[in-house]
C-alpha cells in the first residue's frame, strides 16, 4: 500500500469511486453526499491545493481523500470542545474503492495517515461525519476517536471528532 498525492490525470478514476461512495450513502439511507456535492470540482479543488491523496495498492487506487493539514475555518465553531487547540490535520471526502470493500483498506488508511501526521510533527487528527453515515461512525470509533461535539457544513450539523497521537 502506498499513500500519495493524486494527479490531475486521476480525476476520472477518482470521481468513480466517489460516485460509488455517493450510492452507497444513498443505499444505507445516508443523507450525506446526496446534494451534488463532493463532485468533480472538489476533487480538482483538492489536486490544486496539494490535500487530494490516493491509497494504491499495486497500482490500483483503493481510496482517496483530502489530507489537509491546515485548519478548517468550519470547526473553529465548534458546538462542543476538542481535546487540543494546536495544529491538526483534517480529513475530508474519505471513499474508498468498490474492490476495496470488505478488506480494511480504510482501517489501513487512517493508521497510514496517522504515521503520516507523525511525521510532520502533526499530532491531532479532526474528522467529521454525518450522523447517519453508519460505516465511518464505526470506523472512526474502532480507532479510537473522541466525540467533540457538532460543526456545521453547508447548513447542516454534522459529528465532529478528535484523535490525539503520541509521537511514535
Amino acid at each position: 500500500m502506498q499513500l500519495r498525492k493524486a494527479t490531475i490525470t486521476e480525476v476520472p478514476v477518482i470521481w468513480e469511486i466517489l460516485q460509488y461512495a455517493i450510492a452507497q450513502r444513498k443505499a444505507d439511507g445516508s443523507q450525506q453526499w446526496q446534494d451534488g456535492y463532493p463532485n468533480e470540482n472538489s476533487i480538482r479543488n483538492d489536486i490544486y491545493n496539494g490535500s487530494a491523496y490516493v491509497l494504491e495498492d499495486n497500482g490500483t487506487i483503493l481510496l482517496y481523500a483530502a489530507v489537509i493539514f491546515d485548519k478548517e475555518p468550519a470547526y473553529e465553531n465548534i458546538e462542543g470542545k476538542w481535546l487540543t487547540e494546536g495544529d491538526y490535520m483534517v480529513l475530508h471526502r474519505v471513499a474508498a474503492s468498490p474492490l476495496a470493500k470488505g478488506k480494511g483498506i480504510a482501517t489501513q488508511f487512517f493508521q497510514i495517515i496517522e504515521d503520516l501526521c507523525v511525521q510532520n510533527n502533526v499530532f491531532s487528527i479532526k474528522i467529521d461525519t454525518n450522523f447517519d453515515n453508519v460505516p465511518m461512525l464505526k470506523i472512526i470509533d474502532r480507532l479510537g476517536y473522541t466525540y467533540c461535539g457538532e460543526v456545521y457544513f453547508r447548513g447542516s450539523a454534522r459529528k465532529a471528532f478528535e484523535k490525539v497521537l503520541s509521537g511514535k
